[in-house]
């Protein structure tokens, strides 16, 4: 990557309507887990350890609940609006536990756009491969902007 050099900007707000929406999805594998437990610090035994966790009502290992935000806030970064976006606000139910291994399709989905805040709010629900919902959001995003300098700022 270039540090210098200006890279492709995500959708601007003008470019994105009510009713947009992508999918995405994503395998949970035990490198993620690790790298998020290792980041944050994040002892949890539930995470992790299978004697532990199967004393629980989970039974197995589950997947660290911001990981799943992760993915979210990954998504929005990469793909939708992409490159440049922030996300502002993030309102999150985790329906279902997730467990190691699973798969899960993320769909998103426009609910509004404020051009006058520069905000669009985003739709989020992840089902694993039996369809079965898990993680339902509301995600407010301020599309990529770029700041120009007027002329009276160059004075």
């Amino acid at each position: 990557m270039d540090i210098g050099k200006l890279n492709k900007l995500g959708k601007a707000i003008d470019e994105i309507e009510e009713g947009q929406s992508m999918s995405v999805t994503e395998a949970i594998e035990d490198n993620q887990i690790l790298l998020y437990l290792g980041l944050t610090n994040d002892a949890n035994p539930l995470y992790i350890q299978h004697d532990y966790a199967q004393k629980t009502i989970y039974k197995k290992p589950i997947v660290p609940s911001v990981l799943l935000m992760g993915i979210v806030t990954s998504t929005i970064s990469k793909h939708f609006p992409g490159p440049g976006s922030h996300v502002v606000n993030f309102s999150v139910n985790f329906v279902e536990p997730v467990y190691h291994y699973e798969t899960l399709t993320f769909l998103f989905e426009v609910i509004k756009v404020d051009k006058h805040k520069d905000i669009v709010t985003l739709s989020v629900e992840a089902v694993n491969i039996k369809e079965k919902r898990v993680l339902d959001a509301v995600v407010m995003v301020q599309p990529p902007m770029l700041y120009e300098e007027s002329e009276e700022n160059n004075e």
